[in-house]
């Protein structure tokens, strides 16, 4: 175990490296797009904490939810107290298990893909967050060169945040940040079903 003396210079020296990397780094001038996959759990419970975070800053901010339909969830009874911060629009059908209709579902995506890009492109909002559209990818019913084009469309001050497991390579290639989330344990594994507040 290090003594305090080492301890406050090895301390030291990992702060000066920090204000080295920060003092080289450089604003870029434009809106993000982060990428938030895998199979863990948390990938919209991240983006809906960097929607606080903006909010903080008195940002505004828009949401579209491409999957999960109608299912009452905390997060949007909470943002609907807030609508006057929040955009707020639940586009889907539901889970596409729900629906088994792929005609419904794509045209469910391709509508909420179509209030995204005017979001997107519109210049009221700092922060857009697509929810779930990596599965609107994987089952096809949006392309992955689609979903490009409107990021390209994107005012340049908007910051995109796309979620769900499956992300298209070429949408991370893309992407400023990725961040696959890992399942190590998950409760449903023992039988748990998803808790209000925890998981909805």
């Amino acid at each position: 175990m290090m003594d305090d003396t080492d301890y406050k210079a090895k301390m030291q020296e990992v702060q000066k490296e920090h204000r080295r990397k920060t003092s080289q780094a450089q604003d870029p001038d434009r809106g993000l797009v982060l990428v938030h996959t895998g199979k863990g759990k948390g990938k919209s419970s991240s983006a809906f904490g960097v929607i606080i975070r903006a909010l903080g800053w008195g940002q505004k901010v828009a949401v579209v939810q491409f999957i999960k339909g109608k299912w009452v969830t905390g997060e949007r009874r909470f943002f609907k107290t807030i609508e006057d911060q929040v955009s707020w629009h639940t586009m889907g059908d539901g889970f596409t298990w729900d629906t088994q209709d792929r005609n419904r579902d794509t045209e469910a995506a391709q509508a909420a893909f179509a209030k995204a890009c005017e979001m997107m492109s519109g210049g009221e909002f700092d922060l857009v967050v697509l929810d779930e559209i990596n599965i609107a990818m994987r089952y096809e019913y949006l392309s992955v060169d689609q979903v490009l084009e409107g990021l390209e469309g994107r005012v340049a001050r908007t910051s995109v945040i796309l979620t769900g497991r499956d992300a298209k390579p070429a949408l991370c290639d893309y992407a400023d940040l990725v961040t696959e989330m890992t399942e190590v344990k998950h409760p449903f594994q023992a039988g748990i079903k998803a808790q209000k507040g925890l998981d909805f």
